[in-house]
């Protein structure tokens, strides 16, 4: 059935459908235009008439949303009201002379009265946690004491023997001490009556129990949704036929007491928006219909003639250049073929050179090394080579047509920028060439060293091979850097050593042996020295080439203690220095690599040793955690300048303060902190309260079995 259904449908197009052949082209440009004022006639009235309902949607949405932050407001400054006929009803002479007398039984009268004349629903006095008396309905008095013992002055409270939430004061009754009074209003319909009036919406509160009880609704999603934000939450119900916005009423200690739920009914807003979209529709067909008409007039003008010529230059802009233009028509016409003729014959002509030149050029272009690119007279960014955009970090659909300053980004010089001053661009037009070193800030990171090398300008554009120096530039300071501090470093304990085996050669029949001695010593201390900084340079050299690798075992703690203390003990000897060690006897096995921890505690005795004063004490402690242990080391010399925490762990970084002897490389804390991070540990530093300097130490125990 369906297969004879589509049949007869192709049956009646292909009864209805114009030959393309025997229809004119007036009746196709008619056609299509008309076609052209539906699509964008209806197309047009499609979106004011979806931006009309959206922004009805979105004016009832505002006006259930502000009637729900108005009522919450009125909610606030009922509070308020509440406060103040609290401290006004506390004031009254005569409550006060009752409470003083003991007449208590004629309180509850002149609380009703005052009560119904302050507009609140029920009054209670307090003396500590005994009510005394109260008018109104009968309430859950002891959970209403113990919210405004929470909350202050104001409150906000669920009571437990009904499902109505309530706000209230209370303030202090005269001198008595320990006595309050207490006013409460409840949040009923009343209330909610009230509220209405006053915003213009018909308005509800909802106790939050009720919501957290009650099964789930069309409006659970929205309270949801207002609970979730904290303030408020606006939704369209289609099945209620309304708009509703739910605000979350919540007390000073954050507890949620009720949500006040603002309605309005969608007629009200879509009434107005129909009769707009109606004028719409009535203006927009009498618009389409005045449109055709112009249409049929032009098309009767035009078509005719230009047909031939329009087929003709289609094919011609699709990039058929073997279809010949017919000549014929008018003498306008017949001028304009021929012009046709002549122009597709130099298109041929001149398409088939640029495309063998194109070639050519973007062969060249994108085979060389360097980045390629060429500004016109203006500066302005023509053409830029993959290799320079990659450079650049952009790409060349981002940089061409934008001023080549505003792409290369050139680091600022005195505050200017050195296109304003001394760009090898310009420098080119008089020179014929000229070239620059530019550092370019093209991203994020340190800026990129390049060497800019221009040509002059031909035929309006000028070309500009820049190359990428950065790492060739880092790799040179390093190496100068690393050289520089290692010639002098190395310099300093030969001609030591130097001197003291000349002095020895020179004395070996005439020195004392305590003079021989210090001598021995000095060559020991020196060779120390040198050991120690070898054993940094190759330890750097392994780190930064990433073959630092951690071995996972069982280590003592106090082992390693012991090792680094044999390996640094004689330079503390020289120095007139003591090493303190406290561990503890239960001290857990640390997991890690033996040498290597051994290497940190090295270093870290070894700075100790370095700017600690001259007969100091250097102590090494421990203490165990559940994962981790802590161990430290101390001294008591002056710590790094405040500036310098953060950076005294960097690679080649060596402190300000006066050291005792020539400075090291900079490079022992760098790997102390390189083998910790290894270790899964951290290390920090920190002055203690006795003016001492400690590097703390985490690192994980050896896990249980």
């Amino acid at each position: 059935m369906m297969d004879s259904m589509l049949e007869r449908i192709r049956a009646i197009w292909a009864r209805l459908r114009p030959d393309p052949s025997k229809t004119s082209l007036g009746w196709w440009m008619v056609a299509i235009h008309v076609a052209i004022v539906l699509l964008v006639g209806g197309g047009i009235s499609y979106s004011a008439i979806r931006m009309l309902h959206d922004l009805a949607d979105e004016q009832g949405k505002a006006r259930a949303q502000l009637a729900g932050a108005m009522a919450r407001e009125d909610i606030r400054r009922s509070a308020e009201d509440a406060l103040t006929a609290a401290r006004a009803l506390a004031e009254r002479p005569t409550l006060q002379r009752l409470l003083t007398e003991g007449r208590t039984d004629a309180i509850a009268p002149l609380l009703r009265r005052s009560c119904e004349a302050a507009g609140v629903d029920a009054c209670a006095v307090f003396t500590g946690t005994q009510l005394i008396a109260q008018s109104g309905p009968s309430l859950d008095w002891d959970g209403i004491v113990t919210s405004s013992t929470e909350q202050g002055a104001t409150f906000l409270a669920l009571p437990a023997n009904i499902r109505i939430p309530v706000l209230g004061a209370y303030a202090k009754l005269g001198d008595a001490e320990g006595t309050h009074v207490y006013v409460v209003r409840l949040l009923n319909e009343k209330f909610e009556r009230t509220l209405s009036q006053r915003v213009g919406l018909e308005i509800k509160i909802i106790d939050y129990r009720s919501f957290t009880n009650d099964p789930v609704n069309a409006f659970t999603p929205l309270y949801s949704a207002s609970l979730a934000d904290g303030r408020s939450a606006v939704q369209r119900i289609d099945s209620k036929g309304i708009y509703a916005s739910s605000v979350p009423v919540f007390a000073s200690t954050g507890e949620a007491i009720a949500l006040v739920e603002a309605l309005l009914p969608t007629t009200a807003i879509d009434s107005s928006a129909g009769r707009l979209i109606r004028k719409l529709v009535v203006t927009a067909l009498i618009l389409a219909a005045l449109a055709v008409f112009g249409g049929l007039i032009l098309t009767e003008l035009v078509a005719g003639p230009v047909k031939a010529l329009t087929e003709a230059a289609v094919r011609l802009g699709q990039g058929d250049f073997s279809t010949s233009i017919p000549p014929g028509g008018a003498a306008e016409v017949g001028m304009l073929a021929r012009t046709m003729e002549d122009m597709r014959r130099n298109l041929v002509d001149l398409t088939g050179t640029l495309r063998r030149r194109e070639a050519e050029a973007q062969a060249v272009l994108g085979g060389v090394v360097e980045g390629v690119y060429a500004v016109d007279k203006n500066r302005m960014i023509r053409y830029l080579n993959p290799q320079a955009a990659r450079l650049l970090n952009v790409t060349p659909e981002q940089a061409v047509g934008q001023f080549c300053g505003d792409i290369l980004k050139p680091r600022l010089e005195e505050g200017r920028r050195p296109c304003d001053f001394r760009c090898p661009i310009l420098q080119a037009r008089i020179d014929r060439s000229a070239k620059a070193i530019e550092h370019l800030q093209v991203s994020d990171a340190e800026p990129r060293t390049t060497v800019i090398t221009s040509s002059g300008m031909v035929d309006g554009l000028q070309v500009q091979v820049i190359r990428d120096e950065t790492e060739l530039e880092a790799v040179r300071r390093a190496r100068d850097s690393v050289l520089a501090n290692i010639s002098h470093e190395f310099r300093t304990p030969l001609a030591a050593q130097l001197a003291s085996i000349e002095l020895l050669i020179e004395g070996l029949s005439t020195l004392q042996p305590e003079q021989q001695h210090e001598l021995v010593r000095s060559l020991e201390r020196g060779t120390l020295r040198l050991t120690r900084l070898i054993d940094n340079l190759l330890e750097s050299v392994r780190i930064e080439s990433g073959q630092l690798g951690i071995r996972h075992q069982s280590v003592e703690l106090a082992e390693v203690v012991e090792d680094a203390q044999a390996l640094v003990g004689s330079l503390l000897t020289l120095r007139r220095q003591t090493l303190e060690v406290t561990l503890p006897e239960d001290l857990p096995l640390i997991e890690g690599d033996k040498p290597r921890l051994t290497q940190v505690f090295v270093n870290l005795l070894a700075n100790a040793n370095k700017f600690a004063p001259e007969g100091s004490v250097v102590r090494i402690g421990a203490e165990a955690h559940d994962t981790r242990v802590l161990c430290w080391v101390e001294d008591e010399g002056p710590g790094p300048a405040a500036a310098e925490t953060d950076t005294i762990f960097a690679r080649f970084q060596r402190g300000s303060e006066e050291e005792p002897e020539p400075g090291g490389l900079g490079l022992g804390l760098w790997i102390v902190k390189s083998i910790i991070d290894r270790h899964a540990g951290t290390i920090t530093l920190v002055r203690t309260d006795q003016g001492r300097t400690r590097f703390t130490l985490s690192l994980p125990r050896e896990p249980a079995e």
